[in-house]
C-alpha cells in the first residue's frame, strides 16, 4: 500500500523524471505545503486516490493513518484541481524516450493528431450517479488536452470538442456521422474515422448510394484498398475517402462471433451484411493523401490506443469521477495515465531485474500507457 511502505515507494519515485518535485511548484501544482510534509508527501496521497482506487474520503483517512498528510477531502480535490499540468508534464517526460513509430513523418507532417473517445464512468456507492466522460487525446505528449463531462444520455460526438485548423481526428465508429465530419472540415482539419456500412451514408462520383459489400468483396486477406466517395448534408458535399483492409479468418470469425453475443444479449436479428462486413477493418478519412495502406496502418495504432485505454478503465477503476468539476475531471484523467506510466515502466523494470535489486543510474526507463507491443 502507498501510506506504509516506504522502501515500495522509493522504487516508484526512481520511475519519475529528474526535477519532478521543482516542476511542481513551477506548474502550478503546488503553492503551500499546507496539510502536507513535502511534495513528496503530495503526490503519494493523490496516487492513493489515483491507483488504489479510493474514494477522496477514504484517501484522506487512511493519509492521516500513514502520517503523509492531515487534509479534509475537500481539500484534496482542490488540490487535484491544480494538478493535471504537472501529471502531463511527468507523462510527456516518460514518454519522451519511447520510439514514436505510432506517428509516422510521412501521414503527419507536423500536424497534431488527436485521438478522441468516451467513456462511461459511474461515481462511487451503491446510489453513485452514472456520467459519460468526453475526452481527447494528443498522441505526440499523450496528454488530455480536452475533457468534457455530461450525462450518460448525451451521446458521443465531435462537436463537442474544439477543433483547430490542421488537427487530424482520430475516433472509432460511434462518432463516424456527418455532422461531426462537417464539425471537422469546416475548422480545417481532417479526420480518420471507423465506419460500418450504415452510420456515414456516402455517395459515388454519379450521386448514387456507394454500395460498399460490392467494393469489399474485392479484396484479397490482408489487402487494403481505397475509393473515392461524396458525404452529402444540408450544407453540401464533402470529398472523402473509403480505405478498407481484410482480415484473416480468424479475426473475421472473432469479430463474427462478437457480434453475435451482443446482438444475443440485447435480443436482436443481425443482418447477413452486417456479419459479411465484420470481416474487413473500414476507415473513412478526408486526407487525400497517403495510400491505404499508410491510413490503416495509421488507424491501427489509434485502435491500440483504444486498447490501452480498455485497460486503464479495467485495472485502474476509472470510476471515482467528481461530475461537476471539469478542471477536476482533467486532472483526474491525467493522473491515471499517470498511474498507467508508472505500471508500464514497472513492468519493464521488472524484466530487467537482477538479483542485486533494481537496475542503477537508470532513473528513467522508457515507457508510457501507450507502449503497446
Amino acid at each position: 500500500m502507498l501510506e506504509k511502505s516506504p522502501a515500495d515507494w522509493s522504487v516508484v519515485t526512481a520511475m519519475l523524471p529528474a526535477q519532478w518535485q521543482s516542476k511542481a511548484v513551477e506548474l502550478g501544482a503546488v503553492r503551500r505545503l499546507r496539510g502536507f510534509a513535502s511534495v513528496e508527501a503530495l503526490l503519494r496521497v493523490l496516487l492513493i486516490h489515483l491507483a488504489d482506487g479510493c474514494s477522496l474520503r477514504e484517501t484522506v483517512v487512511r493519509a492521516r493513518a500513514g502520517d503523509l498528510a492531515d487534509v479534509s477531502d475537500v481539500a484534496l480535490l482542490k488540490r487535484l484541481r491544480g494538478c493535471g499540468p504537472w501529471f502531463q508534464w511527468m507523462i510527456q517526460e516518460m514518454a519522451s524516450n519511447m520510439s514514436l513509430s505510432m506517428a509516422p513523418n510521412e501521414l503527419l507532417a507536423g500536424r497534431p493528431v488527436r485521438l478522441i473517445d468516451g467513456s462511461v464512468v459511474c461515481e462511487p456507492g451503491a446510489t453513485g450517479s452514472t456520467w459519460r466522460l468526453h475526452y481527447a487525446l494528443n498522441l505526440h505528449t499523450l496528454g488530455c488536452d480536452e475533457v468534457h463531462v455530461t450525462e450518460a444520455a448525451c451521446g458521443e460526438s465531435l462537436t463537442r470538442f474544439s477543433i483547430h485548423a490542421g488537427d487530424i481526428v482520430m475516433a472509432d465508429r460511434g462518432f463516424a456521422n456527418r455532422r461531426g465530419v462537417r464539425h471537422v472540415v469546416e475548422h480545417d482539419a481532417d479526420v480518420v474515422l471507423r465506419m460500418n456500412l450504415t452510420n456515414l451514408p456516402l455517395e459515388d462520383a454519379q450521386g448514387q448510394p456507394l454500395a460498399l459489400l460490392p467494393l469489399l468483396r474485392r479484396l484479397a486477406i490482408g489487402q487494403a484498398a481505397d475509393w473515392s466517395a461524396r458525404m452529402r448534408d444540408d450544407q453540401g458535399e464533402i470529398a472523402v475517402r473509403v480505405c478498407a483492409y481484410k482480415k484473416t479468418q480468424a479475426q473475421a470469425l472473432a469479430a463474427q462471433e462478437a457480434i453475435g453475443r451482443e446482438a444475443a444479449k440485447k435480443h436482436r436479428e443481425v443482418k447477413p451484411e452486417t456479419i459479411e462486413a465484420a470481416g474487413y477493418v473500414i476507415v473513412l478519412t478526408t486526407l487525400m493523401q497517403p495510400d491505404a495502406c499508410a491510413i490503416m496502418e495509421f488507424y491501427r495504432r489509434r485502435w491500440q490506443v483504444e486498447l490501452a485505454f480498455k485497460r486503464l478503465k479495467s485495472l485502474l477503476q476509472l470510476g471515482h469521477l467528481k461530475k461537476i468539476d471539469k478542471d477536476g475531471a482533467k486532472a483526474w484523467l491525467q493522473g491515471k495515465l499517470l498511474v498507467a506510466c508508472l505500471i508500464e515502466t514497472l513492468i519493464l523494470t521488472a524484466e530487467r531485474f537482477s538479483p542485486w535489486g533494481y537496475p542503477t543510474g537508470e532513473r528513467r526507463i522508457s515507457a508510457s500507457a501507450l507502449a503497446l507491443a
